[in-house]
């Protein structure tokens, strides 16, 4: 598509004024049937060759669209099926009960693997979780399809008929199930018990595919006896080649089922389907900031964030990555960290900045961490990173851009419980939506800490130790060594990526920009500082100090704003004597906005406040004064104004 083309479809985006919301996102129903809720997760329930089937929907997708698949028992013991859907996997079942993993089950599988595969581009291997009687599906459809199969989860399985439900060995057996059995595939009690290809028969096509297998079984199982079932498939399989792990549970029957930590049974299945290193997505990539660095020989890299991008750790060892691996490349490294700020001030001061210095080749994106403490809901944290993303896109087409989600403990529980991050849910949208490589460092953390490499403490907590910066920095080295594993083609070209016409969110900020305190017109009570400090005690951050400033201390300060634009917000500095603020927008109703925040008593922060982002595009009036109401904690009634914010 050439510039002309591009630039038009663009402009049409930005110009979008269409219906509230996001009418054109792409999260809406994926599948057919009836749509509902389990455990939090959304959940369609269909029909596929006959047979009642679900796919339950993760709030967060990994990436390659991972998934597991339940044979038997449904919602039975679901502490794994839950943990992976926390991990980004989709849970599916198709109902085969009765069948007794019968050619017809296999079929009606076949069938199934197909809908999810060809038309919901789910990945081409899949994990498959057979418990009790579905190991005779999991293990038969595998041994038909080993190419599909990335390994298997098999918890206290029937490997053998002729042990469940015949009965015919040492185990209870289940005559009305025999009878069943014998109905679905269409045998005589003798054909069945000469029947050869049982899963204990048929394990040569999984140990060539080296298809891994874990089995969860109770030691004391009488119904479906280890002895007749796993102990065979164990010693048959290694004797093939084939890599099997056998967790035995002393003194257990055959149920309770699974484990109650479900850690090793999780860890088996992400090791054998997203890997190892599974923390981060490249997406789109980082081709052109490489040609820049490595051909070109120059480079300017931002880094934009909260506290723990500003501070000296990760990023300067990231620093020392690029220009070790780059070595002859001159570099501009931009320090665009600031303590306590977010995305929504993120996406305002991104002209001036991260583009103040002009072309920018790598961008660093992390505000996971502030848009959760800053309270920022899930449309500001939308807004916010959309505002970015999309602006950079317009500032500097060919940007490369890294999102990053730092760890901190809020995060570190919900992970625990089984459940994804809201923040990191919002922000991931907004990256999936324009293509954007992520980093889940939060994730990697958490599994650290829960495997035993380190604690919470020795990573140093929510501010990293040098030890947790060298943590971050080491695994975005692994991004990169990924990213960047193969020489750069030949006929490789800097190429602008194609930047989706229509956003998430029509209100994003991606016109977000600084309007100076000098465009207000002022009553009384204000005083325009030229070079704004205050020793009270209180902490300062040092971008805040020496800078022009319109301060009012007492009630009854009156300013006016005119702006074009759909939202407008004031950044101040929310200290330890601020007060309550009463604001109209053309002459509407008045509204108030507290500023003192939980950190105002000893600290000078900087804090943005959207006062409306939802206005209609066009020319309007903001009136703002200070009042005589205040926090019971806070010492005055004053506000110091650094910036409006107009999108």
């Amino acid at each position: 598509m050439n510039r002309c083309s591009l630039g038009l479809l663009i402009a049409v985006a930005l110009a979008w004024t269409g219906a509230a919301g996001n009418a054109f996102s792409a999260e809406g129903g994926p599948f057919p049937g009836t749509r509902s809720a389990w455990n939090g997760y959304e959940r369609y329930d269909f029909v596929v060759h006959g047979r009642d089937c679900c796919v339950l929907l993760p709030q967060l997708e990994a990436p390659g669209r991972p998934w597991i698949w339940r044979a038997r028992f449904f919602g039975h013991e679901p502490q794994t099926d839950l943990a992976l859907l926390s991990r980004g996997f989709h849970l599916v079942y198709m109902d085969v009960a009765g069948l007794f993993g019968c050619p017809q089950a296999v079929a009606h599988w076949d069938q199934f693997y197909a809908f999810l595969t060809e038309k919901h581009g789910f990945a081409p291997k899949v994990a498959l979780e057979g418990m009790s009687r579905g190991g005779l599906i999991v293990f038969n459809w595998a041994a038909a399809n080993p190419e599909k199969v990335a390994c298997i989860y098999a918890d206290a399985p029937v490997c053998d008929i002729k042990s469940w439900p015949a009965g015919r060995g040492v185990g209870d057996g289940n005559p009305p199930e025999w009878e069943a059995c014998l109905k679905a595939y269409g045998f005589t009690e003798e054909q069945a018990l000469a029947y050869d290809r049982n899963p204990i028969d048929q394990l040569a096509p999984l140990a060539a595919a080296k298809i891994p297998l874990l089995h969860v079984c109770g030691a004391a199982d009488t119904g479906v006896p280890v002895s007749e079932n796993t102990a065979i498939v164990e010693e048959r399989y290694k004797a093939l080649g084939g890599p099997i792990t056998v967790i035995l549970k002393e003194g257990v029957g055959h149920h309770p089922h699974s484990l109650k930590d479900p850690t090793p049974i999780v860890d088996f299945i992400l090791e054998h389907t997203v890997g190892k290193e599974r923390y981060f997505e490249l997406r789109g990539g980082f081709e052109n900031a490489r040609i820049r660095f490595e051909r070109e020989k120059e480079g300017r890299v931002v880094f934009l964030g909260g506290s723990i991008t500003e501070m000296k750790g990760w990023r300067d060892l990231m620093c020392d990555y690029l220009q070790r691996r780059f070595p002859d490349t001159a570099f501009d490294f931009v320090n665009a960290g600031i303590a306590s700020t977010d995305s929504t001030l993120g996406a305002f001061r991104l002209q001036t900045d991260v583009f103040g210095r002009g072309r920018v080749d790598l961008l660093f994106v992390e505000y996971a961490v502030n848009d959760q403490h800053n309270s920022r809901t899930t449309a500001d944290r939308i807004r916010g990173m959309e505002g970015i993303i999309r602006q950079a896109r317009r500032l500097q087409p060919e940007i490369d851009i890294l999102v990053q989600y730092f760890v901190d403990p809020r995060k570190i529980e919900l992970f625990n419980s089984g459940q994804p991050s809201p923040v990191i849910v919002a922000h991931e949208r907004v990256c999936r939506h324009y293509d954007i490589p992520v980093h889940d460092l939060a994730r990697a953390v958490t599994d650290r800490i829960n495997r035993g490499e380190f604690t919470w403490k020795q990573f140093g907590g929510l501010h990293p130790a040098p030890f947790g910066h060298e943590v971050y920095a080491k695994s975005m080295g692994r991004l990169f060594d990924a990213a960047w594993a193969k020489p750069l083609a030949d006929d490789a070209t800097v190429e602008a990526p194609w930047v989706p016409v229509f956003p998430l969110d029509r209100l994003n900020y991606q016109r977000g920009r600084y309007v100076s305190i000098e465009a207000a017109e002022l009553g009384g009570g204000w005083k325009r500082v030229a070079s704004w400090d205050k020793d009270d005690g209180a902490g300062k951050r040092k971008q805040f100090v020496h800078i022009p400033m319109l301060e009012a201390t007492e009630p009854g300060a009156v300013l006016t704003l005119k702006f074009r634009g759909t939202a407008v917000g004031i950044l101040v500095t929310a200290g330890p004597d601020v007060g309550v603020l009463e604001y109209t927008i053309d002459g509407g109703e008045a509204r108030r906005v507290e500023q003192f925040t939980q950190w105002s008593e000893g600290l000078h922060i900087p804090w943005a406040y959207m006062l409306d982002a939802e206005l209609s595009r066009g020319a309007h009036t903001l009136e703002l004064r200070t009042t005589d109401q205040k926090n019971e904690k806070s010492k005055g009634y004053a506000v110091r104004l650094v910036q409006f914010l107009v999108n």
